[in-house]
């Protein structure tokens, strides 16, 4: 029997000393049907499972005892609809499991208990999706009911929005109009690029001298309106400066009919105008929402984390804060406006775009309840909000960075450093930060850090012919993170804990002209070479002995409760790789658990903390950590790495830990 959406979305607890009384009366009373529900059917609704993002399921079949009993269930394989990244999480609804799978962005509806295909769709042919380089990241579904039967939402790599019966995989009559392209259906179908306000043709798209807009994530439907965000091409693959903003829309979930349009970049008279000098707001884009969207259902407040505006290292044509960009901004899901918004990197030209979907929880700071967001960035901090108001819950300090050496460039001479919590990985980079095993290979670190200009957080990139006579700059966390989408961080409602998945990494980054930076990509987007761009010359430091430059842990998964702001505990995430373990440098040295150096795929149960990596024989497995200590508690072999994150639920009182391992998805279960 399929549970209410007003159930599926009560994925936030209150953690309150003062709710703790009423808290426990209500679970006193809903025991027994929890109980009977958790023996039958536990469901994961979004790509987090719950509208918070916490990636937490009630599911407690599969436990620290038996955990090391783990075995394949089934694996479903997308090959044949070109599945490649692995990157979408399944959605386990009224008996039914959803993904997406591929390019094309197939939506498939699943058995949950042998992975057999029940039914799958696509849409027609357009040019549309060719040129998105997100088209196999949708990440995953929405989903809703309409006249009392399942809708599934799609957002499409052309810039569709495809609602289907989630029973037969029909489009949904009545919703949407009929699309001039041939082979469309005649309903079930937004073009959204409609609403955007552009010109473009219904099978090409934008024009790309224009610019184009994509998307990565799923869109989120709260109350009655389906929210869509949207991403343009990586601003690390571009070097020309116009581009079209993403902006955010919304449509009404039973007809598809649009509703509001928020714009990212502010137009003449709008709040944050003032923050785009140049003239920039006119001709360039992106500040796209390609994580994905977190939603406070009972306010109807949606939240939108941003990347930064066009073109990732040189923003000199752009000059001013560039208001969203790498924001977090709160709107009112039925009518589009703001309700507040914070700018967590100013004038961004570090790719520092935020990477996550923000997390919801209800907290008890400093004795008082408190609704709270939080963004996981990949400088490796936590902004952490006041979801109603949009007030820190901990001071965030404006702190000088360095300025640029770019031609042209001008950047902000201050940001803003949260106070708590403190940062959960390395931030810049110094001799301090360089491995230290033994005095040599501390010393042949440094020297291969001689040609790179070291710096702390914020250290801005540098041109070619740079007077500093160094190939490129280090900016650590680089763009992968610190935290990065690949592995979501997880949040237990119930004590309010924030589990993150973090690594070590820096990012050389050496610009050059744009008309030479242009020459690496097939199909740039805009007209116009801007002064500077991400050139192919930076490299990358490498240590003679073939082992990370940087102090261990390489990887590390950190616990802070976010009641208190506090870091309960860190672990290494996976064990140390073999071709540090066994290398000829080690010989005879104890350097304990270094970690793996990847970030890890969890999720989270009342019995446990689960995550993937592989060991230190390359073997990939499953962990089961306690939650409150960290400590490993049992360990199981799996067949595959898994990416972008990990999902539990129940089906017919059997609980399954779905890895979603590139082309396949993987179901592991205790024995029958």
């Amino acid at each position: 029997m399929m549970k209410s959406l007003a159930t599926y979305r009560s994925g936030i607890k209150p953690r309150s000393a003062a709710l703790l009384a009423a808290g426990l009366a209500f679970c006193a009373g809903t025991l027994f049907a929890q109980d009977t529900v958790a023996q039958d059917s536990i469901e994961w609704l979004t790509l987090g499972n719950d509208f918070a993002q916490t990636r937490y399921s009630e599911s407690t079949q599969i436990t620290m005892d038996n955990f090391d009993q783990l075995e394949v269930a089934w694996v479903w394989d997308g090959a044949s609809m070109g599945a490649v990244s692995g990157r979408a999480t399944p959605s386990y609804i009224d008996g039914k499991l959803f993904t997406l799978a591929g390019y094309r962005r197939h939506i498939v509806a699943l058995d949950p208990a042998s992975g057999e295909t029940l039914w799958s769709y696509r849409l027609p042919h357009t040019r549309r999706w060719e040129y998105s380089m997100r088209a196999d990241y949708g990440k995953g579904i929405a989903y809703d009911e309409v006249d009392g039967r399942g809708v599934v939402y799609v957002a499409t790599p052309g810039f569709f929005l495809v609602a289907l019966d989630a029973e037969t995989g029909a489009p949904l009559e009545g919703f949407g109009d009929q699309v001039p392209v041939d082979g469309f259906p005649e309903s079930g179908v937004v073009d959204m690029l409609a609403d955007l306000g552009h010109p473009y043709d219904p099978y090409e798209g934008i024009p790309l001298e224009t610019g184009y807009i994509t998307s990565s994530s799923p869109p989120i439907v709260v109350n009655d309106t389906v929210v869509v965000g949207n991403s343009a091409e990586q601003g690390y693959n571009q070097a020309r400066i116009e581009n079209v903003p993403g902006d955010i829309l919304g449509y009404d979930k039973t007809t598809g009919a649009f509703k509001w349009k928020f714009n990212v970049i502010p137009r003449p008279g709008e709040y944050g105008h003032e923050t785009w000098e140049n003239d920039a707001w006119q001709w360039t884009g992106d500040v796209s929402s390609w994580a994905p969207i977190s939603a406070d259902v009972e306010n109807n407040i949606v939240y939108i984390p941003t990347n930064g505006a066009t073109i990732d290292y040189y923003g000199g044509f752009r000059p001013g804060d560039n208001l969203y960009g790498t924001s977090l901004i709160a709107l009112d899901a039925g009518t589009g406006e703001r309700v507040w918004h914070y700018q967590t990197v100013k004038h961004d030209i570090w790719n520092y775009d935020n990477p996550q979907a923000p997390i919801l929880l209800d907290l008890n700071v400093d004795g008082q309840p408190v609704p709270a967001v939080m963004q996981v960035t990949k400088q490796s901090f936590v902004y952490a909000f006041n979801r109603l108001t949009g007030e820190p819950l901990w001071p965030f300090e404006e702190r000088e960075v360095p300025p640029s050496i770019v031609p042209g460039e001008v950047l902000s001479p201050t940001q803003p450093f949260p106070t708590r919590p403190a940062p959960f990985d390395m931030q810049g980079v110094s001799i301090d930060d360089l491995v230290d095993f033994t005095p040599d290979l501390r010393q042949q670190a440094i020297q291969a850090m001689a040609d790179y200009q070291m710096g702390p957080l914020f250290n801005p990139p540098i041109h070619r012919d740079n007077p500093l006579g160094k190939r490129a700059s280090l900016i650590c966390p680089g763009g992968g993170g610190g935290a990065n989408i690949t592995s979501p961080s997880v949040a237990d409602p119930n004590t309010g804990y924030l589990y993150i998945s973090s690594q070590k990494a820096c990012s050389p980054v050496q610009l050059v002209p744009g008309e030479e930076a242009d020459l690496q990509y097939e199909e740039p987007t805009g007209t116009t070479f801007a002064q500077y761009a991400d050139g192919p010359g930076g490299g990358a430091p490498r240590h003679p002995a073939n082992i990370p430059l940087y102090k261990p842990p390489y990887s590390r998964i950190t616990a802070i409760d976010m009641n208190t702001g506090e870091h309960a505990w860190m672990i290494p995430a996976g064990e140390t790789p073999s071709r540090v373990l066994n290398n000829p440098a080690m010989e005879g040295l104890e350097i304990g658990n270094t970690g793996s150096g990847n970030l890890v795929p969890m999720t989270i149960t009342p019995n446990m903390l689960v995550y993937s990596d592989v060991n230190s024989e390359d073997q990939v497995m499953l962990y089961a950590v306690d939650k409150a200590s960290g400590e490993t508690m049992a360990e199981a072999e799996v067949p595959e790495r898994s990416r972008y994150g990990m999902s539990t639920w129940t089906h017919e009182g059997r609980q399954y830990i779905i890895l979603q391992t590139g082309a396949r998805l993987t179901a592991m279960a205790l024995p029958e």
